[in-house]
């Protein structure tokens, strides 16, 4: 998904081109980092951390570079910096199991409640990690309703207007100076909204897999792809297959 490439421009961007989006007649912001502001509740949210996925990885015996949560904060950090949020929501699988809270370190631990000092924090439960993280500053709900949108972890099998949901990593492959190009996306079809992952080693699933079935009217469909300086949004129609 090229997250790491996002935290290597940090500093370096223009300033970033975001796409003006509505879900359920509510305005919105998503931002090239992969984060969606709300301008009307002053909520940022975001989704699918994945927080000490190496950490937890390792675990099992598979070792990945051991600087994830460190990079994913980076980029958490900046996307923050730039709205100033009244409200963060984390739409589960902040952590990528349950030991993940518990095990991070000291400084990281200190990185994640400076962000929520003087703002709600809202942990969204995930199937990764169904429990409130431990020790750390913020709230933990099953899914929580917000100027007219809900905001949960797995989308609904049934139809959900104004819902706002993580979990499935969408990613679309468009045509790029001639050349197919595949980045994490925002899904929505105006009805409901799917968050890209946030995480720096997080995967993807393409708008085109069975999981994503049955989520959008595809004729109102339009992924708003992250690039490094901006969204590109473009129609399902658009897509490459």
């Amino acid at each position: 998904m090229n997250r790491m490439a996002a935290l290597k421009a940090l500093g370096q961007e223009r300033e970033p081109v975001t796409a003006a989006i509505e879900v359920a007649g509510v305005e919105a912001v998503a931002d090239p980092l992969g984060a969606l502001y709300l301008p009307a509740s002053r909520a940022l949210v975001v989704a699918d951390l994945h927080l000490e996925k190496s950490a937890a990885f390792a675990r099992r015996g598979m070792l990945l570079p051991p600087y994830d949560t460190a990079a994913t904060l980076t980029l958490l950090e900046a996307v923050i910096a730039r709205y100033a949020p009244a409200v963060v929501i984390s739409l589960g699988d902040s952590f990528h199991d349950a030991l993940g809270a518990a095990a991070m370190s000291a400084s990281e631990r200190d990185r994640l409640d400076a962000l929520a000092a003087g703002r709600d924090w809202l942990w969204i439960a995930g199937n990764h990690d169904p429990d409130a993280p431990s020790n750390l500053a913020g709230q933990a709900a099953d899914a929580l309703e917000l100027c007219g949108l809900i905001f949960r972890h797995e989308p609904s099998a049934d139809p959900a207007p104004g819902e706002i949901a993580g979990h499935l990593h969408p990613a679309a492959r468009v045509m790029r100076r001639g050349r197919s190009v595949r980045r994490a996306c925002f899904a929505t079809d105006g009805i409901r909204l799917v968050m890209p992952a946030f995480g720096v080693l997080a995967g993807g699933l393409d708008l085109s897999h069975p999981a994503m079935r049955g989520l959008f009217d595809r004729k109102s469909l339009c992924a708003h792809v992250l690039g490094r300086e901006r969204v590109y949004s473009v129609p399902h129609a658009r897509l490459c297959a």
